[in-house]
């Protein structure tokens, strides 16, 4: 048994290695935008508020701030849910603002019904979460990456907060997913990775492709399920910055959690079959996307390495098994440390990493707990809170 699971473990982990390592060795080849674009294309920046009366107001204000010509994009406020005096404040601004309403509020109905009410006379659509604030330059850097001929975009999300323990593990943790599934890929010729925020897509596509998203949860793995089925690949621009609120508390951390694994245990049964024909026909992006489904959650394969390490010094000491355990945690570590930027490393002391084993539990929790976001849409709320550390 001991074999089986940390052969399981071994595969992860040499997965996570060789993107991690093809990170660091191959620099990205994405142009920087120039000072007089051939075409500027017509953004929608479409931002889904479901009550989120706490960040919204200053995320539209900060986000219409762009290099980009102000007649080239709009930002779009899907109002779901929001206080009054909100939904006042938002349509004294130059934006727009798109009221909707659902039983069970979801993102994906509420883009759904935005694209059918805007008319189409945009060439992209940028997707933030309400508490995003894009960089200045950010979408002249999208429009830079659609004049190479790109039909979808990732961003670089990364944190806005690092004002507790657990903002700075989650940061970090944004920043490794950046580094192997962003990075890593597109270093070696597959698709970034999607990551339901600051990611942008050719207007008639998303049209196109959103309505048949159904997505209770993980709109985004959805969509970008479909788009890699069509073997559209997405590119990702490193220095296009977005910057995201990161979770403050363990509570919030479990709550996003649960969602996130209930959409990646949906997302396995619905694509396993699918992904497996796909590698054999040569979509090697759609079917490494379906392989994702399959991976362990880093902390989860932590934990796992850890309590094997502590075995291997109780129990198996020189056998083979033990070995095999130390490696794989050592090459896991490394992995890691090479995926994390150096401003991060530095913000990471032993508090932090005390509360690692809390999140552990409350990850193990998430999965026991996933089916309760199958058919609810667990908000995580936002809004930076000092006191939130535990």
């Amino acid at each position: 048994m001991a074999w089986v699971i940390y052969g399981y473990t071994a595969i992860i982990t040499a997965y996570l290695a060789v993107y991690a390592f093809a990170g660091r060795l191959r620099r990205s080849r994405t142009a920087a935008p120039t000072a007089n674009p051939a075409t500027y294309r017509r953004m929608a920046v479409l931002i889904p508020a479901y009550r989120e009366d706490a960040v919204i107001i200053e995320s539209a204000k900060t986000n219409l701030h762009q290099q980009y010509p102000s007649d080239r994009f709009d930002i779009v406020v899907i109002a779901d849910s929001l206080q009054p005096a909100t939904l006042a404040t938002l349509r004294a601004m130059p934006i727009k603002v798109v009221d909707v309403s659902f039983d069970v509020s979801t993102k994906a109905k509420a883009l759904n019904a935005t694209l059918e009410q805007l008319p189409d006379v945009y060439d992209v659509a940028v997707i933030l979460d309400a508490d995003n604030h894009m960089a200045a330059d950010f979408l002249s850097r999208i429009n830079a990456a659609f004049e190479q001929g790109w039909r979808v975009v990732q961003g670089h999300r990364t944190a806005k907060n690092t004002n507790t323990p657990v903002a700075i593990l989650d940061a970090v943790s944004e920043e490794i997913n950046n580094h192997i599934f962003r990075k890593g890929h597109r270093a070696l010729g597959l698709s970034s990775a999607l990551i339901g925020s600051g990611m942008a897509f050719e207007y008639s596509l998303l049209k196109e492709l959103m309505p048949k998203v159904k997505a209770m949860g993980g709109f985004d793995k959805e969509l970008e399920m479909r788009i890699l089925k069509q073997k559209i690949g997405a590119e990702y621009l490193e220095e296009a910055y977005v910057y995201d609120e990161k979770v403050q508390s363990g509570a919030v951390f479990e709550k996003q959690r649960t969602r996130w694994i209930a959409a990646q245990f949906r997302y396995l049964k619905l694509n396993a079959k699918p992904g497996f024909k796909a590698l054999l026909q040569g979509n090697f992006d759609y079917a490494d996307k379906v392989f994702q489904t399959m991976l362990l959650p880093r902390i989860l394969l932590l934990g796992v390495l850890m309590v094997g390490f502590l075995i291997t010094l109780l129990v198996w000491g020189d056998f083979p098994v033990g070995w095999f355990v130390r490696v794989q945690l050592v090459l896991l570590m490394l992995t890691f440390y090479i995926s994390v930027p150096s401003s991060l490393k530095s913000m990471v002391g032993f508090t932090e990493l005390m509360k690692l084993p809390g999140l552990f539990i409350r990850y193990l929790r998430s999965v026991v707990n996933h089916r309760q976001a199958r058919h609810t849409f667990i908000h995580t709320p936002h809004g930076t809170d000092s006191s939130a550390g535990s």
